[in-house]
């Protein structure tokens, strides 16, 4: 109900209150976390990811790599004094797996592709680091929401990715139809040709790579919108629908910071999810 309120136009108020109602419910981070802070996997100085590893030695284990939003302008993996986002590195790792969080770099100074550079960038840096920290090179499954979604299935459409599993979280995938808002524009530019190039949906549908999809009950119309003409593409495409989960009573915020939390209703679906994925035998 307090969620309802808040309605669905992202506005600051939206983003903190959401924020300030599900830290009290966030669950502790586990005791004996062992957390390592700001790896470079590139040059840029947003080219940093934080890991987060059970407290028991751990080998083989999947790697979940959570990818923040901020509309391509803003956005950060850790805010001091909230537990976002170590609150999904925390449930990664308290569920066995290896748990990342990352940045990447921002518009207007790094417009389009940088976002899907700097994926491939960090999945490479994983493949060749992760074993160190307990993780498998082979089963790393990317998670961004919102602009972060927008870059994960990026990456996905148009690189050979190298990656066990993608997550989704209300992002949007045909650029050429989504709101063409400033933020969008500080990325993509005033060149509608290039929209068009970095439309996902058709890379999505052909790609091989384990896809799970959600958008929320008050995510905005775009994000909504977004949801169902990758639906009814993907029918059309293979006569069935998407892994797509309609997230009951979340807003475009609450989905993620509520990961972790005593009232976490994704976290279950993304161990399901990278349980399905698992190599037979596993």
């Amino acid at each position: 109900q307090k969620l309802a309120a808040l309605g669905s136009e992202l506005t600051m108020e939206l983003f903190g209150q959401t924020n300030a109602l599900f830290a009290g419910l966030q669950l502790p981070l586990p005791e004996g976390l062992r957390v390592t802070r700001d790896c470079a996997y590139g040059p840029d100085a947003r080219h940093r990811l934080d890991i987060f590893a059970p407290p028991e030695a751990v080998a083989g284990a999947p790697v979940l790599v959570f990818v923040p939003g901020g509309g391509f302008v803003r956005g950060d993996k850790r805010t001091p004094d909230s537990p976002y986002y170590d609150n999904i590195g925390g449930f990664a790792a308290r569920h066995g797996l290896i748990g990342v969080t990352m940045n990447y770099r921002l518009a207007p100074d790094h417009p389009w592709p940088a976002g899907t550079d700097d994926m491939a960038s960090a999945v490479d840096w994983l493949r060749a680091n992760i074993a160190a920290y307990g993780g498998d090179p082979e089963r790393i499954y990317l998670m961004g929401t919102s602009a972060g979604a927008v870059h994960v299935g990026s990456y996905v459409a148009h690189r050979a990715a190298r990656i066990a599993g993608a997550i989704m979280v209300s992002g949007g995938y045909d650029m050429t139809t989504i709101d063409h808002n400033p933020m969008h524009l500080a990325y993509y530019g005033q060149d509608r040709s290039v929209d068009a190039k970095a439309s996902c949906t058709d890379g999505l549908i052909a790609s091989a790579v384990p896809l799970l999809f959600t958008v929320s009950e008050f995510d905005p119309a775009q994000f909504q919108t977004q949801a169902a003409e990758l639906g009814a593409a993907w029918a059309a495409a293979k006569a069935v629908f998407p892994r797509m989960l309609w997230l009951r009573g979340h807003n475009h915020q609450s989905s993620t910071v509520s990961i972790g939390s005593r009232v976490d209703s994704l976290g279950p679906h993304l161990l399901d999810f990278i349980a399905d994925t698992a190599p037979q035998g596993d």
